[in-house]
């Protein structure tokens, strides 16, 4: 037997599938078809580490077991190649981020095809090709058309040193994550989309999709619906109102001050009045270093400014109360206004309490010092006039009732979610398909003229004026306006790199298709994504803005459904040895390509399957790979023991069948730690039993063949099984073989167990009475005497009486 050379054998598999096409999906197929989904990568400049692997791993997986049980599998791979970090490198290394992104699919994609992949790779697709972002463009247009995209004024994270805006997660601590520089809030024309039109479809339609819990909960907090009341509160002296949205407007009688963002037009407006205006100006700008998520979600101290000289009215008390201004409350949710309730809210209550600010219950039995926001659903009101006494249900009626016929509020479903910021003032992305005219405002580029292409620059870094790089190319942004002949501007914001990952797997079912950007017949045939897998991170943006375009589409009559993907599953992350993320600022990355280099590709499959749980966050462990290759290397022994046989060993078969059973479930079920321990229980029934017939090693190569591809195939040649392991099926179980054939059954003398013997389920008492009295090691415990009593239960126990 010679050794198992893992780089030979690899190489050699990974070629025979390359020239047979085996994983290359038709879009005509009597076969029933299966589409397998893995989220694209974006392909850096570090190439993969291994925690890439985990995601592409699993759906490899059920891709090959599907195509074992009959299916006509499409299992794709792209890139998403957009974005801010490619220009952020090719600014720094004087490099074209089209050359850097060359350079790093090159790279991504040999790491991949080393790992023995079974993706169809006729189909692979490029955010940045032309050919693709055609009809990127060509869904914006039409979402403008149907007025859908809109410009609006919006505050932007604004790096002054680095000249661009940025997105929250961009921002660390009140610094620009790429040049470390302070900073600020800047308000600049940005395209939207009203992805908020779409909230009740994107909420009540996740009752048609077999996503995990985990998902289907984010997706919902991210959307936010929440029923309520909208309440003007006057403002003392002036005819102005400030509109506050409350979900508890059974708590009015317990605003005791309001709350307004340190962007609210209001301070403008009312500046003379405002006596402290030069703390309210500089408490604004403070906050406006900040990221919306530094100030809702990290920040803890609470910090804010009375408008000193102005005064809002509680329409339910008529009393004149104090407006603050103050980072927790942000402009672009809600009114940028809230009714701050001390008593029952534990936000406003530590903000009251800081700055000694009037603290009343209205709901009975809340404890005040400690935030008084438990038992408020279900409590009863007081200190609130004609609501005292009633539960909480009662009196939200009431006071809603009794603010509309006062025209003081109406009733309003609101939502969390906010309309999607379109634009970006970078160069690395797809141009917005529109133009600017004076005389006929936005008007879409003809479909016939697109795509828009990117134009070839030597300058691609930000400008002065925090506009995109494109707007210097004069002679690209110059141009006709195709409604009415006259002078236009082309914009120059280009898309965020949501954009190509919100429809790509469309393109993967007609990827070469140049008139449309997939033929009716190919989604209607591959549509929806049967099993989609990402990571948690995506489970909230990117579901959602994938979903409302695919909603959108649905609506034109472009898709077949209202739903692109039927299941959603997400896997935890690889850490480093030292249980933290994995970066190269850590030292802690683990690079695939060597441990495909020192223990193989199979090695570096069946460890990332096996590590632990897969729904979860697991260490690396350079001993578990070296457990792996030694399963490996004794699967690879099994050539030893095999003997010519087309039926299952009799002391092996009820093993088989139930290793069958359990390696088919948990490949379906995420579990696929536990089934890559059955396969190794079962080879030491193996080895334990010393031989196995050509039909045991058959299933058993089967099962392990969609985790590790390539020795799985080795095998199944060496040892004449007959064709290729990739042209068989996947075994089936016997129900009835679940149950083991040959038990040992305990055999007692006057109660004491004095040895096992091996029996059939199907043997009788007397065959098995016949057994034990050949047994010698047992009559010796009977030294010749009489037998007396017999007690026989059936697959359990024997015990022999003697005197």
């Amino acid at each position: 037997m010679r050794e198992y050379e893992h780089g030979l054998i690899e190489k050699k598999w990974q070629d025979i599938w390359d020239e047979k096409e085996i994983y290359k999906a038709s879009n005509n197929s009597d076969k029933p078809k299966y589409f397998a989904l893995v989220e694209f990568p974006y392909p850096s400049a570090n190439g993969l580490h291994v925690g890439h692997p985990r995601p592409y791993t699993a759906l490899d997986i059920v891709s090959r077991k599907r195509r074992f049980e009959g299916y006509n599998v499409l299992f794709p791979m792209g890139w998403d190649a957009f974005g801010l970090p490619t220009e952020n490198f090719a600014i720094k290394n004087k490099i074209h981020p089209k050359i850097v992104t060359e350079n790093n699919v090159k790279r991504f994609k040999s790491q991949l095809k080393s790992i023995g992949y079974s993706f169809d790779w006729s189909r692979e697709i490029n955010t940045t090709d032309p050919n693709y972002y055609k009809w990127t463009q060509w869904i914006f247009i039409k979402l403008f058309e149907n007025g859908l995209a809109y410009k609006h004024e919006m505050p932007i994270n604004w790096c002054p040193s680095c000249k661009i805006g940025l997105a929250n997660e961009e921002v660390v601590g009140g610094k620009c994550e790429r040049c470390g520089g302070e900073v600020i809030r800047k308000v600049k024309n940005q395209w939207m989309l009203k992805i908020t039109d779409y909230a009740e479809r994107l909420l009540n339609d996740l009752d048609l999709v077999d996503y995990i819990d985990r998902v289907k909960i984010q997706q919902r907090n991210w959307i936010g619906k929440s029923e309520g009341m909208e309440i003007d509160f006057n403002i003392a002296g002036v005819e102005d109102k400030l509109r506050v949205f409350t979900t508890r407007p059974d708590t009015i009688f317990g605003a005791t001050y309001m709350v307004i963002a340190a962007e609210h037009s209001l301070i403008e407006k009312y500046k003379d009045r405002i006596e402290n205006l030069d703390e309210v100006l500089k408490y604004r700008n403070e906050v406006s270093k900040k990221s919306d998520f530094e100030r809702t979600e990290l920040s803890k101290e609470k910090t804010g400014v009375e408008l000193k000289g102005l005064r809002a009215v509680n329409p339910a008390t008529g009393n004149e109360i104090p407006i603050w201004i103050s980072d927790y409350v942000l402009i672009t949710y809600g009114t940028g206004a809230i009714m701050a309730v001390p008593g029952h809210d534990e936000r406003d209550w530590e903000f009251a309490s800081k700055f000694n600010l009037p603290i009343v219950e209205v709901i009975q039995g809340g404890n005040i010092k400690l935030g008084a926001y438990t038992d408020t659903e279900t409590g009863i009101l007081v200190n609130s006039e004609f609501l005292n006494g009633l539960d909480v249900d009662k009196a939200k009626k009431t006071i809603s009732d009794w603010l509309e016929e006062r025209n003081l509020g109406t009733r309003k479903i609101n939502y969390k979610l906010r309309d999607w910021v379109f634009s970006r003032q970078r160069y690395w992305g797809e141009p917005i398909p529109l133009v600017y005219c004076e005389k006929c405002g936005w008007v879409p580029v003809p479909e016939s003229e697109l795509p828009v292409m990117l134009p070839e620059v030597e300058n691609y870094e930000p400008t002065d004026t925090g506009e995109s790089p494109l707007a210097n190319i004069t002679d690209w942004v110059n141009t006709t306006c195709p409604k009415c002949g006259g002078h236009a501007r082309r914009e120059t914001d280009t898309m965020p790199q949501w954009a190509g990952s919100s429809w790509y797997f469309l393109r993967y079912t007609d990827p070469d298709n140049d008139k449309n950007l997939a033929s009716k017949e190919a989604l209607d045939y591959w549509m929806p994504v049967d099993w989609y897998n990402g990571g948690m991170e995506h489970t909230t943006l990117h579901l959602l803005y994938s979903r409302f375009w695919h909603k959108f589409l649905f609506d034109l009559g472009v898709v077949p459904g209202p739903e692109p993907y039927a299941k959603r599953t997400s896997h935890g992350m690889i850490l480093g040895d030292n249980n933290e993320k994995m970066s190269k600022s850590r030292g802690n990355v683990v690079n695939p390509d060597d441990i495909v280099m020192d223990y193989g590709a199979d090695t570096l499959r069946t460890y990332e399957m096996f590590i632990g749980d897969f729904e979860k966050s697991v260490p690396w462990s350079e001993n578990g790979v070296k457990g792996c290759r030694r399963f490996l290397e004794r699967v690879w022994r099994l050539q030893e023991i095999v003997k010519d046989g087309d039926e299952y060993s009799n002391k092996l078969e009820s093993s088989i069948h139930k290793t069958i059973k359990k390696v088919s479930e948990d490949f379906e079920t995420l579990k696929f730690n536990t089934g890559i321990a059955a396969l190794m229980s079962l080879l030491n029934e193996f080895n334990d039993v010393g031989s196995i017939t050509k039909k045991d090693l058959k299933t058993y190569l089967t099962l392990l063949n969609p985790v590790a591809p390539h020795i799985t195939e080795e095998l199944w040649k060496i040892t004449d099984l007959g064709g290729f392991l990739h042209d068989t099926t996947w075994p089936i179980y016997d129900e009835k073989k679940l149950k083991d054939q040959i038990i040992e059954m305990p055999i007692q003398i006057n109660g004491k167990v004095r040895g096992k013997i091996e029996v059939s389920v199907d043997d009788t008492q007397d065959m098995i009475r016949e057994k034990i009295l050949k047994d010698e090691n047992i009559l010796k415990f009977m030294d010749g005497k009489e037998i007396v009593k017999e007690i026989f239960v059936a697959g359990k126990i024997y015990n022999i009486v003697v005197k």
